[in-house]
């Protein structure tokens, strides 16, 4: 797998754990249809990740659902504030003996598009993860899901394909906590 294809697996469930965390305030349900999603490191040039999942209101909440157990056992500390222009999450995560401290700051109106900015520092990162990063998810509306897809379906780089109903097919991404 190229680098590329590696940072959009390994950033992929942080992002998620990161924007997806206990929330006192709930982030808005994203309109039902098909969504680019398009990651990039700032710094890291040529590794932007794009890829396309079709979603629908049940997926969203189930999405956000699943990931909370997970988010719950490796981040110490998740605030989410609404501001004038989104929301504002600071959260503090480990796993695999890595922790990340994060704010990841969210806008957009959930029906055309949304940005989320993620600044990080990691204390003991992983071979590849930097000490100090920043990634930018930009998602984008395309309009109805494909013919054959269903919601949930993600397509990643490398053509990977799977639902986020086999939500275990994407914990099983995430490093074990040692």
């Amino acid at each position: 797998m190229n680098r590329a294809g590696t940072f959009g697996l390994c950033a992929l469930p942080l992002l998620i754990a990161s924007t997806t965390a206990a929330l006192a305030i709930d982030l808005p349900t994203r309109k039902a249809g098909l969504w680019e999603l398009k990651m990039a490191r700032a710094g890291a040039a040529g590794e932007e990740i794009a890829m396309q999942h079709c979603t629908d209101e049940a997926t969203d909440k189930k999405m956000t659902s699943s990931f909370q157990p997970m988010s719950n056992e490796v981040c110490s500390k998740q605030d989410t504030q609404k501001t004038a222009t989104g929301y504002v999450i600071d959260a503090v995560c480990s796993t695999a003996g890595m922790t990340a401290t994060s704010r990841s700051e969210i806008t957009g109106d959930f029906n055309s598009a949304y940005s989320v900015r993620v600044t990080s520092h990691h204390e003991n990162p992983l071979p590849g993860v930097p000490k100090d990063a920043t990634m930018t998810l930009d998602a984008k509306w395309l309009g109805p899901c494909k013919s054959g897809q269903r919601p949930g379906d993600i397509v990643m780089p490398g053509g990977i394909k799977m639902n986020i109903a086999d939500i275990e097919k994407l914990k099983a991404l995430m490093p074990k906590p040692k």
